[in-house]
Parts: structure tokens; C-alpha cells; sequence
């Protein structure tokens, strides 16, 4: 088997035949056009089984069209990606998404295609996932530019991802007077009772054994979004000086 070929089992044993499968075809053919593949054991075969049906391929394409956005690919990002896929399917496979990365930035990507495809065939919560992830690679040179944020604006609304849950979201990265009440989902002008009722909806919606039965990558990111949450609600209790 090609070094690369468990992406095209990936992107194309998943069912992605639509634009995304067309993306990530061209990109392994780019690859192999340019002698970048090598032979590759049994430990991809099975790297091949853990990844196929998750949404790793698809979540190139998105991060490829973040990255595009302001015109310019940095380094920070670049390695936020790496640590990522590293974090959850290792260091080979982790380099192997970069090289492929470098190749999809190369392609124009039709967002609403591909986020239309993406909406039909991934649940709600692998969704808000990437629009967490994808807020993160923006946030990787340390701010989110205006193009980046209308992007990832358009993604979460091609991905029917609700309002509040977008301006959570957000907030969570984009720094402004009332990010704390956005990751709550309320108004500043909300008062203390409801600041309390938000902040329990809020931790049992995040709340990571929500996400269990999804695996340990998405516990894990619940637990990020779960604590993000809790210090919200912590910077609001300080300033309303509430126990």
C-alpha cells in the first residue's frame, strides 16, 4: 500500500465521493505525481481502519479554507494542526495530513459544497467540534482576523450550527467586553438567577460525558469547551461579587 493510500480509502471509502472525495483526490494524485509516496507496512493498515468513518479528512479540506482565507499560510499554523492530528492519531499520521495539507491549500475549495456534504453526514457534535478546532487555527498567530471570522461564519451556517452555539464558540477565542456572557449564551443585562441557570445549561451541555460515546478525542475537546464555560462563570460571579 502507498504511504498515502489509506487517505484516498479515507476520503473515498467514507462515501465523500462528492466534493470533498473530488478535493481529496486531487490532492494524493498531486502527491504522486510528485514521487512524494513511499511503500508503507501494517501499521498504516490499521492507522487506515482507526481513522476511515471519522472525520479527519473532511477536516482538512475546512482548515485548508480557514487558512486560505487571509491570504497567507503562517507557520503557528501549520503547527497547530500537527499537534492535533498527532494528539489524536499519531506522529506519522500526523505529518502525512501536513504534506496533504500543503497540497489542498493548492485548490480552490467550494465551501458551501462541501460544508453542505459535511452538514449531511456528520452529527451535531463532531460539527461543533470543528468550528472549535477551526476557531483554534485562527487563533494560532494569536488574533482572528476579519476574513478568518467570515469564513468560519459561513462554515458554521453551511453546517446549520445554531447562532448561540456559534457566538459561544467564539467567544471562547475572540476576546471583546462581553465574551463571557456569549459563552454563556445570555445578555449582560441578564440577572444573577439567570446567570446561574445559563451556567448549569451550559456545563451539562459541554459536560464531557455527553460526548463519551463519540471516544476520547471529543472528551477531550468537551473538556476544553467545559472549561471555558466554567471560567465565564467564574469572571461573571467576581465582577457581581456573587458566592
Amino acid at each position: 500500500m502507498t504511504k498515502f493510500g489509506k487517505w484516498v480509502g479515507l476520503g473515498l471509502g467514507w462515501a465523500l465521493g462528492g466534493p470533498i472525495g473530488g478535493i481529496l483526490g486531487l490532492a494524493v494524485g498531486s502527491m504522486f505525481d510528485s514521487g512524494k509516496s513511499e511503500l508503507g507496512g501494517q501499521n498504516r493498515d490499521v492507522r487506515t481502519r482507526t481513522l476511515r468513518g471519522d472525520y479527519a479528512a473532511s477536516l482538512l479540506v475546512l482548515i485548508a479554507a480557514v487558512m486560505k482565507a487571509d491570504g497567507r499560510v503562517m507557520k503557528s499554523e501549520l503547527d497547530y494542526v500537527k499537534r492535533y492530528f498527532i494528539t489524536r492519531f499519531g506522529e506519522d499520521t500526523a505529518s502525512e495530513a501536513v504534506v496533504m495539507l500543503r497540497d489542498i491549500l493548492k485548490q480552490e475549495i467550494p465551501l458551501r459544497d462541501v460544508t453542505h456534504q459535511l452538514s449531511q453526514r456528520l452529527d451535531y457534535s463532531y460539527r461543533l467540534e470543528m468550528l472549535h478546532f477551526l476557531y483554534g487555527i485562527a487563533s494560532a498567530d494569536g488574533s482572528v482576523s476579519d476574513s478568518e471570522n467570515t469564513v468560519i461564519r459561513q462554515i458554521a451556517g453551511y453546517m446549520s450550527i445554531s447562532d448561540s452555539d456559534y457566538d459561544s464558540i467564539r467567544a471562547m477565542f475572540v476576546s471583546h467586553t462581553d465574551a463571557a456572557y456569549k459563552i454563556l449564551e445570555i445578555e449582560p443585562t441578564s440577572s444573577d438567577e439567570e446567570v446561574k441557570k445559563a451556567y448549569r445549561r451550559m456545563a451539562m451541555k459541554y459536560h464531557p460525558d455527553k460526548v463519551s460515546h463519540l471516544g476520547e478525542d471529543f472528551k477531550q475537546v468537551a473538556h476544553e469547551k467545559f472549561r471555558k464555560v466554567q471560567d465565564a462563570y467564574d469572571q461573571i460571579k467576581k465582577e457581581r461579587g456573587l458566592n
